[in-house]
């Protein structure tokens, strides 16, 4: 086979025509991720990739590479409508059979052509792979001009999580001037603007290693898309706050999805600086999962990815009882 023989395809999920091409082009994410992840392989499901490329937050572009009548490679390009405007990001996938005959190259070219037409001068993508592997895509990356960032540990917590030990933790919750409040689905109208100062913080208090993003910006109505967006894409979704009681401010946050397939991904985790110090990171992770628990007992384990310099973020996680078993990184190309 010969790149001559690809043929690059934009996909159009709300086309009942290409429904068969979607469906292999989302299978290809799945493959993919299985290659390089085994079991504890992890993908979004092919409605959750509908809903994705329906969203209002960034404007996606599809393409799929079929070599004669099978699709044998996947593309997406993400591009931000409300904040970082000159940036894009790259998810690309080949089927494992299929590697090493210029379909990879095919679909990024498409793709980096698309984000210089729409003005992006600064294209992210990631790799990922599991403990004791090789990043098979880092070198592909670096070929074609990309520089590592930032890298990411994933790691699991196996549910049920030791019960007892969470519940010490928040012993005596309140008692310090916090207290936790957990919400399943949404949350109460007069917590939207604590709730989009929250994810403004996430995007400027974590570290970004040397990625190129800019402050997000939110708000009440931006916030209520995203609890509908994860409503139409299946997931339960847990949200425990860190409330601060002499102001009632919303001083800290976890979110936790739950896919249909019964398995959790943790979202972000911020606590608020001005309110740190007082293991509210900690109290955050153990209200959520006794929540997950408690709400949903068939979930197996709750996934989570901290950069591998939030020593904090790490150090909490190892307290709650997860474990590394995959790395991600994150790569950068400034056209």
């Amino acid at each position: 086979m010969t790149s001559t023989d690809v043929r690059v395809l934009r996909v159009d999920a709300e086309d009942p025509a290409q429904d068969g091409v979607f469906r292999a082009w989302a299978d290809v994410y799945e493959d993919a991720s299985r290659d390089a992840l085994g079991e504890a392989h992890s993908s979004w499901g092919l409605e959750e990739r509908r809903e994705l490329l329906r969203s209002t937050e960034r404007r996606r572009l599809a393409w799929a590479a079929v070599v004669g009548n099978t699709v044998v490679g996947a593309a997406t390009l993400a591009m931000p409508l409300h904040d970082n405007l000159d940036t894009a990001d790259v998810d690309l996938a080949v089927s494992p059979g299929h590697r090493r005959a210029g379909i990879g190259s095919r679909l990024l070219a498409e793709a980096e052509t698309e984000a210089v037409r729409a003005g992006r001068s600064v294209i992210t993508a990631e790799t990922q792979w599991g403990m004791g592997r090789e990043d098979d895509g880092g070198a592909f990356a670096a070929s074609r001009g990309y520089a590592a960032a930032q890298t990411v540990r994933r790691n699991t917590l196996p549910l049920p999580a030791d019960r007892d030990r969470l519940q010490a933790v928040l012993a005596g919750d309140g008692a310090d001037g916090y207290r936790m409040r957990t919400c399943w689905d949404g949350i109460p109208q007069e917590w939207l603007e604590g709730r989009a100062e929250l994810s403004r913080r996430m995007s400027t208090d974590v570290p970004l290693g040397d990625l190129r993003l800019e402050e997000e910006v939110w708000d009440a109505d931006r916030v209520r898309s995203t609890y509908a967006q994860i409503a139409a894409m299946g997931r339960r979704v847990v949200d425990t706050f860190a409330v601060h009681r002499s102001t009632g401010e919303l001083v800290g946050y976890t979110q936790v999805q739950v896919d249909r397939n019964g398995l959790a991904y943790q979202q972000d985790t911020l606590v608020v600086r001005g309110h740190r110090g007082h293991g509210l990171g900690l109290r955050l992770k153990a209200a959520c999962t006794l929540a997950v628990m408690d709400e949903l007992p068939g979930v197996r384990g709750i996934r989570t990815w901290n950069a591998d310099d939030n020593l904090p973020m790490l150090a909490v996680n190892r307290e709650v009882g997860y474990v590394q078993d995959a790395w991600l990184r994150e790569w950068q190309k400034v056209l």
